[in-house]
């Protein structure tokens, strides 16, 4: 099995057993605006098993920071950067993101939002700040609840909105929602 055929393998298998990775079609979105980088250096917060991290480097980024405060994904990513020789250009943070973002000070081309929904909001500002001019902030699943909100996911799909909302009157961003995945908010920062 060649190295692509191993990490949509890897990909099927999360995506049967419900762990969060992307889907293919915001997989190819991402891929597509972190390729408008040569050599791209990208903040993924939410490193789920890795593979996100893994599909960004073979496609050529040099380098991905991630953050991930699940033990059992922490793993998992670990072995997987391992497995597919990346981890040399791999910066994995171990812990909650609201700890560790004001603490980053490099600037980044991509910075990929794919973590809990509730904290989209709370972590904009730091996004913003770690974002390079022309660079591209992109939120998945922002259209979670275009179906309809479950009463217990009302407090949820506010987050969301008001994530939405700060990003779109955000004068420093030119936004556009796509009709991926359960949708993805890509927001060039001016």
């Amino acid at each position: 099995m060649d190295t692509l055929e191993q990490l949509f393998a890897l990909r099927a298998d999360a995506l049967s057993e419900r762990d969060p990775t992307v889907s293919d079609d915001v997989l190819a979105v991402l891929l597509r605006e972190a390729g408008r980088f040569p050599k791209a250096h990208i903040l993924e917060v939410g490193t789920g098993r890795g593979l996100t991290a893994v599909a960004f480097l073979l496609a050529g980024a040099a380098h991905v920071t991630t953050l991930e405060r699940d033990e059992g994904r922490i793993v998992a990513a670990r072995a997987n950067f391992a497995a597919f020789g990346v981890s040399d250009r791999v910066t994995l943070f171990e812990g909650d993101a609201a700890d560790i973002l004001p603490c980053l000070t490099q600037t980044f081309d991509l910075v990929f939002l794919d973590c809990a929904k509730v904290q989209y909001r709370r972590f904009l500002p730091d996004c913003k700040r770690l974002l390079r001019a022309g660079g591209v902030l992109a939120a998945d699943d922002v259209s979670l609840f275009a179906d309809g909100v479950p009463k217990k996911r009302k407090m949820l799909a506010q987050h969301i909105e008001e994530f939405l909302q700060a990003l779109r009157t955000d004068d420093a961003f030119s936004v556009q929602v796509l009709p991926v995945g359960k949708g993805l908010a890509v927001a060039q920062k001016i």
